[in-house]
């Protein structure tokens, strides 16, 4: 799969979610609770996955959900190694 320049470079993604303690914060009430949607291979198919949970809970101000640029954590300088 190529990003969005065109590369074939495997951009990992991580969709999550949970409920916040305060709306001001990233502080999780449960982390036993986490909804871990998922990893994908690019950010258009992690955008996806993670429009279509947020729609799901649109009804509990607290649920939130993240997309996490997960090759950025794997590979931060970009060069492909570790």
């Amino acid at each position: 799969m190529s990003d969005d320049n065109g590369d074939n470079k495997q951009l990992l993604h991580m969709v999550f979610g949970g409920e916040l303690d305060d709306l001001e914060t990233c502080h999780f009430r449960d982390l036993n609770a986490l909804d871990i949607v998922g990893v994908f291979p690019d950010y258009t198919s992690a955008e996806k996955a993670w429009r279509a949970k947020a729609h799901q809970t649109v009804d509990n101000s607290h649920m939130r959900y993240f997309i996490v640029h997960m090759h950025k954590l794997l590979d931060p300088d970009g060069d492909g190694k570790f």
